[in-house]
């Protein structure tokens, strides 16, 4: 659309005045924070527009937090615009800081106006999938130390940031007993280290697990051959947004075995786009299944890859973000 974009993580700022330092280096006319806290918090009073994108633990994990949750409310009112992934995470975010408001007015006794209300869009988010046509699967099966001759290979691909929202170490009791009975069944945890301390109790755990492998981050094209390679996609999180890596996996035409939580039920819709587990053996039973039962597999491929071309259009987002943040230019009365 024209705009000049200069993307930055936020963990690479330690306080707002290195913001301020930012918006002149590069001239920044207005920002879009991706999560309500971390990103989000870092933008107040810079006198710059700015748009919030709902990462999902900002609403699902930090809003129950007292200190975040009243500079995330803040945050919102400065917001110009707000996006929720889904209807359920809109609710959410509205009911979250309409009951902040409401005991603002009573502690001011002023009335005020509900900063959520009116101002939270739903946009899901679009998916474009790109697997490296040159990724060499036998080495990489090789690298994660696995026995690529074994009869009939299965990977189960767990793609999450080491952190413990994430749960990585969910299922790797039951899955390394499972692995014991059936050889040919591997559990293969790929992202970055993102929580130093919670990284060295995953590497821990792994070492001494059968049957479970840890590989780090990879570049995207790469991570996305290793989706259409392996078996089914895994996500075990305690908390979920939209998990992007569920919704690339049905892109790929690869099953999903997804963690029966909001975020994750909110895309699988079980037995249809892909199977729901609320425990380790639940999730090897489902596992089992999917293994035995080639038309579920077929199916739950089939509607996935459907339901990720109707609901999560890469140009449809493009579109919508187009629109918001025209939102941006000018001044507040525009």
């Amino acid at each position: 659309a024209g705009h000049v974009c200069v993307l930055k993580d936020a963990f690479d700022f330690e306080s707002p005045s290195e913001i301020a330092n930012l918006i002149l280096a590069e001239n920044c006319e207005a920002a879009l924070a991706l999560h309500l806290y971390r990103g989000g918090r870092l933008l107040q009073g810079h006198r710059i527009p700015f748009g919030i994108i709902f990462g999902g633990t900002d609403v699902n994990e930090d809003a129950n937090q007292g200190e975040k949750n009243t500079v995330m409310g803040r945050v919102l009112e400065e917001a110009r615009f707000a996006v929720a992934f889904t209807e359920s995470m809109k609710e959410m975010a509205q009911a979250q800081w309409k009951a902040r408001q409401i005991s603002l007015a009573v502690t001011r006794a002023v009335p005020v106006q509900p900063h959520a209300k009116g101002k939270i869009y739903v946009q899901s988010q679009g998916i474009a999938t790109t697997p490296n046509a040159a990724f060499n699967w036998n080495t990489f099966l090789q690298r994660s130390e696995i026995n690529h001759s074994a009869d009939n290979l299965h990977i189960f691909l767990l793609i999450c940031g080491l952190r413990q929202v994430k749960d990585p170490l969910y299922l790797v009791d039951a899955f390394s007993e499972w692995h014991q009975e059936e050889p040919s069944v591997y559990l293969v945890i790929a992202g970055p280290e993102v929580d130093p301390v919670f990284t060295r109790e995953v590497k821990a755990k792994v070492r001494r697990a059968a049957g479970v492998r840890l590989i780090g981050e990879m570049p995207q094209e790469d991570l996305h051959a290793v989706v259409k390679n392996c078996f089914a996609v895994v996500n075990s999180s305690v908390s979920e947004g939209m998990s992007a890596a569920i919704l690339e996996a049905m892109d790929l035409g690869v099953p999903v075995l997804a963690r029966n939580i909001p975020g994750n039920a909110a895309v699988v819709k079980h037995e249809v786009t892909g199977l729901l587990f609320s425990n380790p053996q639940e999730f090897v039973h489902l596992a089992k299944r999917l293994l035995s039962e080639p038309a579920l597999e077929k199916e739950i491929v089939v509607n996935g890859r459907e339901y990720v071309r109707m609901y999560h259009s890469w140009q449809v987002e493009r579109d919508t973000y187009q629109q918001l943040i025209r939102k941006l230019e000018g001044s507040t009365e525009d």
